[in-house]
């Protein structure tokens, strides 16, 4: 059973389909509005990662840094520490990528409250290819101490959790993808850090996903209803901290659990559930989809989720061999 005060008609002939980031930027400008201490860095991307509108509303607030993402981490924590509320953008390869020694000291050790916005993260990239897919990002933000890392679904949530960043006090790390990808929620769904979202109720499998690859494991569980195989759905928009308690309730109430992230399998969305499974003690099958360790090669973002067995095919295979152990 889908839960229909969440989420949108999935299946219609023409979905909305627009970039996560569009939501950060569009939240930055409402951010912006409701707070005067907030302010805009960014690393000579501003269309790109769609620091543009808030730097058109607010000029007085917007600091161009030029290509120095380091320098950025370090600015921003300055500000932070005088009262202001700082986010700074750019592709996440290069932040947290390339500054992540600042990030550690400057923002997390000072507890500072600066927001890290990746943008163009995952393969979904496509054709820039492995020096732009960001797919570390999710692991080296999640193990740095004070630090929030939220990776939404979609436009609208991305909007949501770019205003929630803003009001939350500390190091948040916020993950945005490049493409368009459906907008299934609605401006009502919550968005609360820390607490995943029951998109489908199932007890068969549970399918836990975080960004874009929710809607495909909405698909997937679809799919899995025609076969008579009932999926539950979870969008785990927060990695860091994980809802533990949903977790644990997934493992009692369906017979296995799968992950879904545009990210590595190592460190990620399925390292966090995987070490509630083994600390908790819970008995389930798991298994993990995500990138295998390796890089990854451009090509169209479809082509590469089919490659890397990151679409609704491989979910479905992955649930129908996980519920026959």
């Amino acid at each position: 059973m889908y839960n229909k005060t969440l989420i949108k008609n999935l299946f219609a002939k023409k979905i909305e389909q627009v970039p996560t980031r569009n939501g950060y930027g569009d939240g930055l400008v409402e951010a912006g509005k409701k707070d005067p201490n907030v302010l805009v860095l960014c690393c000579d991307l501003t269309d790109s990662t769609r620091s543009k509108g808030f730097k058109e509303k607010y000029p007085d607030r917007f600091l161009e840094i030029g290509v120095a993402e380091q320098n950025m981490a370090g600015v921003a924590a300055g500000l932070a520490l005088e009262g202001k509320i700082p986010f700074c953008s750019s592709y996440a390869v290069f932040n947290p990528g390339r500054n992540w020694d600042q990030v550690r000291v400057s923002v997390c050790y000072n507890k500072a409250n600066v927001k890290i916005v990746g943008a163009h993260a995952g393969i979904s990239v496509g054709p820039d290819g492995a020096t732009h897919q960001a797919l570390e990002d999710l692991a080296i933000t999640r193990v740095l101490p004070n630090m929030t890392v939220l990776a939404p679904c979609d436009y609208l949530e991305a909007k949501k959790a770019t205003l929630a960043a803003a009001k939350l006090k500390g190091p948040v790390y916020l993950r945005f993808a490049r493409e368009k990808t459906p907008v299934f929620t609605t401006p009502k769904t919550p968005f609360v850090i820390g607490k995943a979202e029951v998109f489908k109720q199932g007890d068969d499998v549970t399918i836990i996903g975080c960004g874009p690859l929710v809607y495909e494991a909405l698909k997937a569980a679809e799919e899995l209803r025609k076969k008579k195989i009932n999926a539950e759905v979870i969008n785990c928009h927060t990695i860091k901290p994980i809802d533990e308690k949903l977790i644990e309730k997934c493992s009692k109430d369906t017979r296995a659990i799968i992950t879904a992230e545009e990210h590595s399998v190592i460190g990620g969305l399925g390292a966090a559930v995987a070490e509630v499974i083994a600390e908790k003690g819970l008995r389930t099958n798991f298994y993990r989809m995500g990138i295998r360790d390796i890089f990854c090669e451009s090509g169209d973002p479809k082509d590469l989720l089919e490659k890397y067995k990151l679409n609704k095919k491989y979910m479905i295979k992955n649930a129908k061999n996980l519920i026959k152990k």
